[in-house]
């Protein structure tokens, strides 16, 4: 069924059980290293990790309810009220790359980090972090950057542009939920110009599917299967193969 936001499910899982004494430091120890980040722009590398680390624990517990909140974005909301993205990321580092690896971060950033999450998480047990590590210290971080997109794609990055529009302040937040949400369903390391590409996609095969252009349907579904991983692109083609044999 197509829809990024087709969530509703019969047998919702259970909550955590709540650790009122566990979230109280956990949440301490994330205002901590905030504050400190604030205090001590310069050095704000050397304790993301940590921050990820923290961060994966608030929202598997759930420890944003100590705060009465009603949900983990909205805690994102009140410590990241610039842009969530970065919490994400660090997220991402923490839950993808193995230990060793995330000993050495330090050395080269978190934005390098970042770059080396994603072929970890393709890559699973795979992963050559010494490789990659080194790369990392070697290279300038935008180099490195497309030394990592042209891993993952085999290609060059493909051209980019920047697009400009104005949007009204009353539609920034519905805006900006939609590209978490696909964020969160297409992996945290996507590019919000992904996230939106894909929310686009979307909309123009639901649009498309009773009488409508079988073109446009076309190239949405196009879209979606090149965000699939190899082996489920795969099992996908051999479904269609069957089918039509």
């Amino acid at each position: 069924m197509i829809g990024l936001t087709s969530l509703i499910t019969k047998n919702p899982p259970m909550p955590p059980k709540f650790n009122r004494r566990r979230a109280v430091f956990v949440l301490g120890k994330i205002d901590e290293i905030l504050a400190w980040e604030q205090r001590k722009e310069a050095e704000r590398d050397t304790k993301f990790v940590e921050l990820g680390r923290y961060l994966c624990e608030v929202r598997a517990g759930q420890y944003w309810r100590l705060e009465n909140l009603q949900c983990f974005d909205e805690f994102l909301e009140r410590r990241f009220p610039g842009s969530r993205r970065k919490a994400y990321y660090l997220m991402s580092i923490h839950e993808h790359l193995p230990q060793e690896a995330r000993k050495q971060l330090k050395e080269v950033g978190w934005t390098k980090g970042i770059e080396l999450a994603k072929l970890a998480r393709r890559d699973r047990q795979h992963f050559d972090c010494a490789t990659w590590l080194h790369k990392a210290r070697q290279m300038p971080k935008e180099a490195f950057k497309k030394e990592v997109e042209k891993e993952l794609t085999g290609r060059e990055t493909e051209p980019w542009e920047i697009i400009y529009f104005k949007l009204y302040q009353s539609q920034t937040p519905v805006i900006e939920r939609a590209i978490e949400t696909a964020a969160l369903m297409l992996g945290s390391d996507r590019s919000r110009g992904y996230c939106l590409e894909m929310i686009c996609a979307d909309f123009l095969a639901g649009a498309n599917l009773d009488h409508g252009n079988p073109e446009t349907l076309l190239f949405s579904m196009t879209r979606f299967f090149k965000f699939l991983p190899g082996e489920q692109q795969q099992a996908f083609l051999e479904g269609l193969s069957e089918k039509a044999s």
